[in-house]
């Protein structure tokens, strides 16, 4: 190999070392944008996911909204006449977690928990039947009541109504303007 040769390939790898200098400057810029474009994104994502729970917020308060009037007229229709309905109501007692219940309406002899959702599935009867046993806990002053349990929703998923019956739960659902107990009239609500 001659010096002219050497000089020649080395001027080659001279010109290949600088066009991928080149590129890696350019595929280094376009990864600054891409990460730009993708903290913009989750930006945007963060935002939408905001925006997304108000408005379901807002819709679980419209459901509370036509629930909690009812629950007066519709437990009387099955005998429990309340006297009383509260919503969002919330305890936190001796360190322990705290308890939220959406409606609770009450009287001498009954309190009756209302969970409402504007889809009802499984899980949301679940997690009530779990607030149904702790309820006397965090709320002893109601512990010489009979406490029964309801769930509500808009949309009940499928075979949830027949879960909750099962559960000794009302089930509670939209009927034109207004709501109903779905349960039948010899249904017996467990009490805790």
């Amino acid at each position: 190999m001659t010096t002219l040769d050497m000089e020649k390939g080395f001027q080659e790898i001279w010109e290949l070392f600088k066009k991928t200098n080149r590129n890696i400057k350019e595929v280094s810029a376009q990864l600054k944008e891409t990460d730009k474009q993708m903290k913009e994104t989750s930006k945007q994502m963060k935002e939408t996911d905001k925006r997304f729970h108000k408005l379901t917020d807002k819709w679980g308060e419209f459901v509370e909204g036509m629930v909690s009037p009812a629950a007066i007229k519709i437990f009387s229709e099955r005998g429990i006449t309340i006297d009383s309905v509260t919503q969002h109501y919330k305890v936190s007692r001796n360190g322990k977690e705290g308890l939220e219940i959406d409606i609770m309406g009450m009287n001498g002899e009954y309190v009756v928990l209302i969970e409402v959702k504007s889809t009802l599935g499984i899980q949301d009867v679940k997690d009530h039947l779990k607030r149904m046993a702790k309820f006397k806990s965090f709320f002893p002053e109601y512990s010489n009541r009979k406490v029964v349990g309801a769930v509500a929703g808009i949309v009940i998923r499928k075979g949830v109504d027949l879960y909750a019956f099962k559960q000794g739960l009302f089930v509670i659902a939209q009927s034109g303007d207004s709501v109903m107990i779905l349960n039948d009239n010899t249904f017996k609500p467990k009490e805790w």
